[in-house]
Order: C-alpha cells, then sequence, then structure tokens
C-alpha cells in the first residue's frame, strides 16, 4: 500500500506534516480531513513494503541502539501528556534511512487504530518479543510510559554490557589481521625479490629459508585457489551454522570452550534472568516471562533449557528441580531461582544475580584481553621474525659473515 506525505493545518491553524498509508491520494485525503485538518500539499512516497523494511532491518548493533534510544524518547513525551501519533510523529523526525521508515509505518498503524503493541508485532526484526510483551503490558494497566522507560533501561543496559565485551575483543583481533596480512605482503611481494639473486647463484640455501621458500612459491602460484578454498569453506561454515543442526552443534562446542564457554554462559544466563525479572516487575507471570525470554535467547541450548523449565513449571514442578534437570545453570544460579521462589523475591534476586554475572563477565574480559595482547604480539613478532631470519640468513652465509 502506498504511503503520502502531506502538508496540512489543524483546527488551531497548526502546521502538521507526516505521512499517511492509503491505496489512493483520495483516500489519503479523506483520512486526513476526518482527522480535522485542512490539506496543504500531498503527494505519493516511493515506500517499501513494510515486509521489505523488516528483512532489511536485521537486528545490528547500531539499529539495537536506535530502537533503544527511540523507546526512550518516546516515553518521556508520553509522560509529558502527548498524545501517542503525535509522540510518534516527533520521533519520526529525528531518524533518517530505513528506520525511520519503520517508524512511520509504525505510526500508520497506530493511527489507523492498532494498539501499539500490535503494530509492533508486525514488524519482529525490529521489535522483539521482549519488547511487544512489555508494551502490551503497559497498555492494558495504562502505565505505558513506566513501562516503556523501564524497557529503555533494559536495553541500553544490555547494550552497554554487550559493547564492553566486543570493544575488549576488538584489539586482539586488529594484532591477528595485521599479523596475518604482514606475513602474506612479505611471502608474495618482498621474499621472492629478494630470493632470486640468491638462488640464481647456485648457493645451497639454508633450511629456514627453503621452508620459507617453499611457502612463499605456494602462496605465489596457488594464493587465488587457497583463497578461494578459504572463502568456500567460511561460507559453507556460515550457512552449515544458520541451520538448525548446525547452530546447535556450534553453540555446544562454543560453550565447552576452555575460556571463552563459562564467559558466553554467563553473558546469556545473564540477559535471560534480566528478561525474566523485568517481565515479572511489570505483572508477568513466571511461566509467561520465562517463555518470552526462551523467546528471545540466542543460544539454542539455553532456548531448550528454558522451554524445559517452562513445561516443568506448568505441570507443577519446582523451578529449582526444573533447572537442575536441564543440565545448563551453574549450581549458584539454581540456588538464586529456588530461594527467590521460596521468599517470594525473585525478581530482585534475579537482578542481583545478572548484575553480579555482568560484572564477572567484564572483569574476565578485561583479563583475557590484556593476556592476548603480549602473546599475540610475541607470535607477531616471532612470524616476522622468521621471515625475516630466513632471508638475511642466505645473505649472511654468501658473505661469509657466519
Amino acid at each position: 500500500m502506498p504511503s503520502f506525505y502531506y502538508q496540512a493545518l489543524d483546527a488551531k491553524s497548526t502546521d502538521r506534516s507526516g505521512t499517511v498509508v492509503a491505496e489512493s491520494g483520495r483516500d489519503a485525503r479523506v483520512q486526513l480531513r476526518l482527522r480535522g485538518l485542512t490539506i496543504l500539499s500531498i503527494h505519493e512516497q516511493r515506500m517499501r513494503s513494510s515486509r521489505s523494511v523488516i528483512k532489511l532491518l536485521r537486528p545490528r548493533a547500531r539499529s539495537a541502539g536506535q530502537v533503544a534510544s527511540a523507546i526512550r524518547d518516546l516515553a518521556t513525551l508520553l509522560s509529558t501528556g502527548i498524545g501517542l501519533v503525535d509522540a510518534l510523529d516527533t520521533i519520526c523526525l529525528q531518524y533518517t534511512g530505513r528506520f525511520r521508515l519503520a517508524l512511520q509505518t509504525l505510526r500508520e498503524r497506530v493511527a489507523g487504530g492498532s494498539n501499539l503493541s500490535e503494530a509492533m508485532q508486525l514488524d519482529p526484526e525490529v521489535f522483539d518479543e521482549l519488547t511487544v510483551q512489555m508494551v502490551r503490558v503497559g497498555e492494558n494497566a495504562g502505565t505505558l510510559d513506566t513501562v516503556l522507560d523501564r524497557l529503555a533501561d533494559f536495553r541500553e543496559r544490555y547494550l552497554q554490557f554487550k559493547d564492553r565485551v566486543t570493544t575488549a575483543l576488538i584489539y586482539p583481533a586488529i594484532i591477528v589481521l595485521l599479523a596475518f596480512s604482514v606475513s602474506i605482503f612479505l611471502m608474495t611481494v618482498v621474499l621472492p625479490m629478494l630470493l632470486e639473486n640468491l638462488v640464481a647463484s647456485g648457493r645451497p640455501l639454508p633450511w629456514p629459508t627453503r621452508v620459507l621458500k617453499m611457502l612463499s612459491e605456494t602462496l605465489t602460484v596457488h594464493g587465488w585457489w587457497l583463497g578461494a578454498l578459504a572463502a568456500a569453506i567460511v561460507f559453507g561454515g556460515v550457512v552449515f551454522i544458520n541451520t538448525p543442526r548446525g547452530k546447535r552443534i556450534w553453540h555446544r562446542l562454543f560453550f565447552s570452550l576452555p575460556i571463552l564457554g563459562p564467559l558466553a554462559k554467563k553473558q546469556e544466563i545473564a540477559r535471560a534472568a534480566i528478561i525474566i525479572s523485568t517481565l515479572m516487575e511489570n505483572g508477568i507471570v513466571f511461566v509467561d516471562a520465562i517463555e518470552t525470554a526462551s523467546r528471545t535467547a540466542k543460544n539454542v541450548l539455553l532456548k531448550d533449557a528454558l522451554d524445559a523449565i517452562r513445561l516443568r513449571v506448568q505441570s507443577g514442578g519446582d523451578i529449582g528441580v526444573a533447572l537442575t534437570a536441564t543440565g545448563i545453570f551453574p549450581p549458584l544460579v539454581i540456588q538464586i531461582f529456588t530461594v527467590g521462589q521460596q521468599t517470594g523475591e525473585l525478581e530482585r534476586m534475579l537482578n542481583r544475580l545478572a548484575s553480579g554475572y555482568e560484572a564477572q563477565v567484564a572483569s574476565a574480559t578485561s583479563r583475557l584481553t590484556a593476556a592476548l595482547e603480549p602473546i599475540l604480539i610475541v607470535v607477531l613478532a616471532v612470524v616476522v621474525g622468521f621471515i625475516l631470519f630466513a632471508t638475511i640468513l642466505p645473505i649472511l652465509e654468501a658473505g661469509n659473515v657466519l
């Protein structure tokens, strides 16, 4: 359905502008007149369908940050008494590109009579299950601005937590990339030129130089094939990981890694704990809260464990026993859930659990990065040093220096 951009005056002669979704220009004018607006100008926008927008708006760090910021702004506007449609109009003006198109589509659905939660539910790639669930709670309780404020707190807290982990791993990744790039450049460009005269002289080459020469010739002659093979392996691995079976194997393997595995598990558990506590604080029962946490879980193993817990609790089982049966959760988590259920303070205890795990992951990540930096620098020095040594050694032997 096409979208029309309009400029109009309301009953108080105040300028109004925005977009309206209608089957034709005539229908758009009728909708605007029913709102009591005097149309100054109106023209059709070329806008992708909402489904196309959803496909383009895959979850990314930048999009997640924009959603959190938009939710915070919406909560602020609603708390001042501004109407929902007018608040969405204001928010649309603050963004550009694809996200603005998604917000405009959301605004038109709300203006057309849909609830905010219903309108968000139609864009699952932009507004996840947790967002839709909490907005629905706020609408039913009449506290939408308060709920949106808490939702923004959660999203910003999780983004900060995720950014800390990602930022800590950027430097080691850069070191590895530089080491690989420098090694390839030396072996394919510099080394062949240096060894050409040494080979022509007919003098026997020392074994480090012979090894390096063999690797250099392999990369020079078969480099494109090796690069294509590596790209094909990476592409095939990515495709396999995105399949249900491949994702399960990858997540199980990642959880079993010596250092990164426990960190990843704590990060996922902390995220699930925040979601469950946030929903329960807003009136959602434990079973529904854990179902939402399961739907938004990134790890398949944790998702399966949360589903199993929900089914056991629904059938009358104890939360602690259900957690123990999954084999995923550490004893500390099981004890917190058990005590929280018994004392009726599960939300508060889960918040403390999440905060503790966040601090542990941030601290462990910082220590891991601090340890990786010198190790990677030494590895880089050894690789480049070996290349230089293997190159200079025959030159020194030819000059009878050694």
